[in-house]
């Protein structure tokens, strides 16, 4: 039954999980995501839907494409907003235990173990988190390209990839960093991670000229070369860092 008093700390910070996870275009009270989010915490699906409204109105990178949230926010939202945005790590454990909790579950009965290997030496509460952590990632760079490769527009969520900009070992701090990431199909997330491919400061997509040899190649051409600077599809938020994008083209991309 929903709730007709004030909004709690925990519930806005697993509202604000949703604002990540959920394409901002998309959120409305019949969304499937707004509504198993709002079944768990004991609200209206109406209810959370406003209270990504809410975080909308306080994203930057909304106002700068001429999208704006609800006008009336609370105190608390900017409180969480303040807290967590920039803080990606603490965001996705935090909330996602905080979700476990309201569903009575122990965090690690939220995800996929079963395929988890737990090697010798290793506590297992290390690996539990770093597989909640690289899921929230997943979801929050997804839904910002509105579930679409941003090379190619291909939408099927079970081809595409959370890709990092700077990868998960070079750079500890910026792991969970939405800014460093790119949503990317498999083919293009592999060619991107082995520096085939590169985008540009500028959001140009480059192409290494090791292809230079098999240009002939119609699937070259297909898969690649067609795209040749071309601008990648940006997405609502979370824009890739030019920072991390003159990284990834100064140490990864084979020029």
């Amino acid at each position: 039954m929903a709730k007709n008093n004030n909004w709690t700390k925990e519930e806005t910070i697993i509202a604000f999980n949703v604002y990540c996870k959920i394409p901002f275009k998309s959120s409305s009270k019949t969304n499937p995501i707004i509504i198993k989010y709002a079944n768990i915490i004991g609200r209206s699906p109406s209810a959370l839907n406003m209270k990504v409204g809410n975080f909308g109105r306080l994203d930057p990178e909304l106002k700068m494409q001429g999208i704006v949230g609800l006008g009336n926010g609370s105190k608390l939202d900017e409180v969480v907003w303040n807290e967590f945005n920039g803080n990606w790590e603490k965001l996705a454990y935090e909330s996602e235990s905080l979700i476990a909790e309201f569903q009575d579950k122990k965090i690690e009965d939220t995800i996929d173990t079963e395929q988890i290997d737990f090697p010798l030496g290793l506590e297992r509460d290390t690996i539990i988190k770093q597989r909640v952590n690289q899921s929230f990632f997943r979801s929050t760079i997804l839904s910002s390209y509105n579930l679409k490769c941003c090379i190619t527009g291909l939408s099927v969520p079970d081809f595409l990839v959370a890709s990092h900009i700077k990868p998960w070992k070079a750079d500890e701090e910026n792991r969970l960093n939405p800014h460093n990431g790119l949503c990317l199909n498999s083919i293009h997330d592999k060619a991107f991670d082995k520096g085939f491919i590169t985008v540009t400061p500028d959001y140009k997509i480059k192409i290494s000229k090791y292809f230079d040899g098999v240009k002939n190649d119609n699937s070259i051409k297909d898969f690649f070369l067609q795209y040749e600077n071309q601008t990648i599809i940006l997405p609502d938020r979370f824009f890739p860092s030019k920072d991390f994008l003159d990284w990834h083209y100064q140490n990864i991309f084979k020029k």
